[in-house]
């Protein structure tokens, strides 16, 4: 069937693969962050050449994290409905060329970082050793696993700060202290949704005992997102936000944290999915008013 295809349906099904290998639309998201950190960092003009390099560079670097991620967890991911379709669970790549893919991405997307200055490319490649080795190996023995992940998650955001100045600016680390403390609610939203298909494939990922989805992990979550409320207010008495972006960022915060009470109080599936869209939500909304706040000094 494959050799019936044209050269043209052939390449369209090689970057569908290779999309699916770096979790496309998650990396996006991590360049979304990367270049907020920047935006909101940088002193003087903006250059959208340098926009385009650390994109493309912490996509890169983030897609090889991704697909070594695939890689190890190949075997599971057949057991997974939401990743059987994955091209190493699927059968359509195998484990050589998946690996040679990694490396490309990872020198290239280093190299890119790295011309911006080396702090941003040793953070870069801290990212992926701690997100591929570390991670994601832990997450099938504890979900001590998810605090491990978060640090990964949230360092694009550091990773375009210091590709700014060469360091971290106060701006950039209160973005990282939020979407440190975003991540632990969205990941067990996320885990509770899909707990049938983790469970099969042996992972553990829900703050309870035994993993069980119950009141616990809700309460947890609710902790979570209280605590990233108040460090909401930490960029305004820093002098970094003003008042108005302050007051934005409290009632989406509130938003998000009443989504985690519901879940808390009624432990199912609909106010777990209900938490996991406004955590989809809550991240775009705060990247957003860092940037409008750099822009027009609200």
């Amino acid at each position: 069937m494959i050799k019936s295809l044209s050269i043209i349906d052939l390449i369209k099904l090689k970057v569908n693969d290779l999309a699916l290998l770096t979790k496309f639309r998650l990396s996006s998201m991590v360049v979304f962050s990367a270049v907020v950190g920047y935006v909101v960092s940088i002193q003087g003009q903006i250059l959208f050449e340098n926009l385009i390099i650390l994109g493309l560079g912490g996509f890169l670097v983030t897609g090889a994290a991704n697909a070594l991620n695939e890689v190890f967890e190949k075997d599971f991911d057949i057991l997974m409905n939401r990743t059987k379709n994955r091209p190493l669970a699927a059968g359509r790549m195998n484990v050589s060329e998946a690996v040679l893919w990694a490396g490309v991405f990872c020198l290239s997307g280093t190299f890119l970082l790295l011309t911006f200055n080396l702090f941003a490319g040793i953070l870069g490649m801290l990212s992926l050793v701690i997100y591929s080795f570390i991670y994601t190996p832990m997450k099938r023995f504890t979900p001590v696993s998810v605090w491990v992940g978060a640090l990964p998650g949230a360092l694009p955001v550091l990773i375009g700060g210091v590709a700014a100045n060469g360091f971290l600016s106060t701006s950039v680390v209160c973005l990282f202290m939020l979407q440190v403390l975003w991540q632990f609610p969205h990941f067990w939203a996320i885990a509770w949704v899909a707990d049938d298909d983790y469970k099969n494939a042996g992972f553990r990922l829900l703050p309870s005992k035994d993993g069980e989805k119950n009141s616990s992990v809700g309460f947890q979550a609710f902790c979570y997102t209280l605590i990233l409320t108040l460090v909401g207010f930490v960029p305004y008495y820093l002098g970094v936000m003003h008042f108005i972006p302050t007051l934005l960022i409290f009632a989406v915060s509130m938003f998000f944290t009443f989504k985690a009470w519901n879940l808390y109080r009624k432990s199912d599936l609909a106010t777990a999915r209900s938490l996991m869209f406004s955590s989809f939500i809550y991240l775009p909304v705060v990247l957003i008013l860092f940037v409008i706040e750099k822009m027009l000094g609200l």
